[in-house]
C-alpha cells in the first residue's frame, strides 16, 4: 500500500494497519506455534526449540502493540501456553530418569496439551476473537 503523503492518516487508518500488522504477527506466530507442536507429537522434530524461541520473541517484542485490542488476549495465551508447557516439561523430565515409558507419557500429553491451546488459538484468531484467560 502505498501512502500519499500529503493526505494525513485518519486514526481509523491507523488503527486498520496496526490491527493487520498484529493479525500477520499473530499468524506467523500461531504457524511457528503449531509446527513445533507438531513436532512434539511426530518424533523427528529437532527444529522445534529454535522455532519456539523464535515465535516466544515475536511475541514478547510485539504485546505492548496489541493493549487494548482482541490480540492482546492471543499475545497473552501464547506466551502462557510456551511457559506453562516449558514449566511442566521441566517438572517431568525426572520422571525419563526413572523410565523411559512414565516419561514419553507425560510428554505426550503434554504435546497433546500445547498442540490443542495452539490449534483453539488459532482459530479463535482467525475468526477475529478474543481467546479465553484461562489456563
Amino acid at each position: 500500500m502505498t501512502q500519499d503523503f500529503t493526505t494525513p492518516v485518519t486514526a481509523d487508518q491507523a488503527h486498520l494497519e496496526t490491527m493487520r500488522s498484529l493479525n500477520t504477527i499473530g499468524t506467523i506466530s500461531y504457524v511457528l506455534h503449531l509446527a513445533v507442536a507438531v513436532s512434539a507429537i511426530i518424533p523427528g522434530g529437532q527444529f522445534g526449540p529454535v522455532l519456539l524461541i523464535v515465535a516466544l520473541i515475536l511475541d514478547m517484542l510485539n504485546r505492548e502493540r496489541a493493549v487494548g485490542s482482541w490480540h492482546a488476549s492471543h499475545f497473552r495465551w501464547r506466551i502462557r501456553t510456551v511457559l506453562i508447557a516449558a514449566a511442566l516439561y521441566l517438572i517431568t523430565f525426572p520422571l525419563w530418569l526413572l523410565l523411559l515409558v512414565p516419561g514419553w507419557m507425560a510428554w505426550t500429553a503434554i504435546s497433546i496439551w500445547f498442540f490443542y491451546r495452539i490449534v483453539t488459538g488459532f482459530m479463535s484468531m482467525n475468526k477475529g476473537q478474543e481467546i479465553g484467560t484461562d489456563v
